[in-house]
């Protein structure tokens, strides 16, 4: 029951980052949808993160008031920087690079993202990296494998798989709409916002050292993007007031959807999982949602699949079990090992105070006799 109880434990952080890549892949689709229907990448910024705040404010205010520290001029200065590097900056350029390009190829995109924070997490010290180890070898094997294989998968496409639920006019419609897409400047913006997001990814995990309370952190984080956002949609829209109208329909949903989901609970869960795992083992799951994108716009957006982003697809998987197998190395085996070392401990330090108790009643044994043997000879 105990070892049970130790698998699941130690299973709980890969079941939620492999969820929350379900959560990003929606958002793509949902996201690109509402861009096609003519809705502005950056007011969707600022609808998402006011959404999220709203959303995670109440339970921060609720579960962290007996643990949320005092706010200093430190924490407040990481996490204005926070809301600019991730809700600001990442976020208009991935959405506008989504704008030029299509969902599948800015999934594939945002795989250069475990590169990135594993770079950076070496350079912070955050990530052990001994070059002579079987185990930091394979992580830097597999983050230029999984970069490799999204840019075979970008860059390549190969013959057009002809799959049985796109018809024809469908694939007519995906040529027309992707001869006005433009896939340098798309690629170009995407990857600037993903050294952004790693950039953000390493500094929450800094943060959350001195500010361990991940609802008020994702609560704050949020608003502060929501007010950085404001400003930078205020000066890209100016004079287009129509860009900020929103009705109950798929630009609602898109807002809703990003900013519960996808601000609100993964800015949540990733701090959750960093504390144990660290910032790379987060982004290492990214290549899943690229590959549950390409299937899910296949069906829903009519996108293309073609059998070099197959291929592609299949190299980043490689990549992806490289860097979670060098992860690994770097944990405890699971918490049921923790705890019987640490029953070996307790063990080892019982028997060495039986042991001195043993001595100690030695010893009064023979003080005993040492005074009755006088008696004795006396007699």
């Amino acid at each position: 029951m105990d070892s049970l109880a130790g698998i699941l434990d130690q299973a709980k952080p890969f079941l939620a980052v492999i969820l929350l890549q379900f959560g990003f892949a929606g958002m793509s689709i949902i996201s690109k949808y509402a861009l096609n229907q003519g809705m502005s990448q950056h007011v969707l910024v600022v609808y998402r993160h006011a959404i999220a705040t709203l959303f995670i404010a109440p339970f921060a205010i609720v579960l962290d008031r007996k643990v949320r520290p005092k706010m200093t001029l430190s924490i407040f200065v990481k996490i204005l920087l926070l809301g600019l590097l991730e809700p600001t900056i990442d976020q208009n350029l991935y959405y506008t690079g989504m704008k030029y390009t299509s969902a599948t190829f800015t999934s594939a995109m945002c795989n250069v993202l475990p590169a990135f924070a594993f770079i950076l997490a070496w350079i912070f010290k955050l990530e052990k990296v001994n070059i002579r180890k079987l185990h930091s070898q394979a992580k830097i094997l597999g983050t230029v494998v999984t970069v490799g294989g999204a840019m075979l998968m970008t860059l390549i496409n190969g013959p057009m798989l002809q799959l049985p639920w796109i018809k024809s006019n469908d694939q007519h419609v995906f040529s027309s709409a992707a001869a006005k897409q433009d896939p340098i400047k798309g690629a170009l913006m995407i990857i600037v916002g993903c050294f952004c997001w790693a950039g953000f990814i390493i500094l929450q995990a800094i943060t959350l050292k001195s500010y361990p309370a991940e609802l008020s952190l994702t609560a704050l984080i949020c608003l502060v993007g929501t007010i950085e956002g404001s400003i930078v949609a205020l000066a890209m829209e100016a004079g287009n007031a129509a860009a900020w109208s929103i009705h109950l329909d798929v630009k609602f949903l898109a807002a809703a959807y990003s900013g519960v989901i996808c601000s609100g609970i993964a800015y949540y869960v990733q701090g959750v999982i960093m504390k144990t795992r660290g910032p790379v083992f987060v982004t290492a799951f990214n290549p899943l949602s690229m590959i549950i994108v390409a299937i899910l716009s296949s069906f829903i957006l009519s996108e293309i699949l073609y059998l070099g982003r197959v291929i592609g697809a299949i190299v980043i998987v490689i990549g992806l079990y490289l860097v979670l197998w060098g992860k690994s190395k770097d944990q405890p085996s699971s918490n049921l090992d923790i705890e019987m070392e640490a029953s070996k401990d307790q063990k080892i330090t019982t028997m060495e105070e039986t042991t001195m108790v043993s001595n100690q009643d030695l010893v009064v044994l023979d003080v005993t006799c040492s005074k009755v043997t006088p008696a004795d000879e006396s007699v």
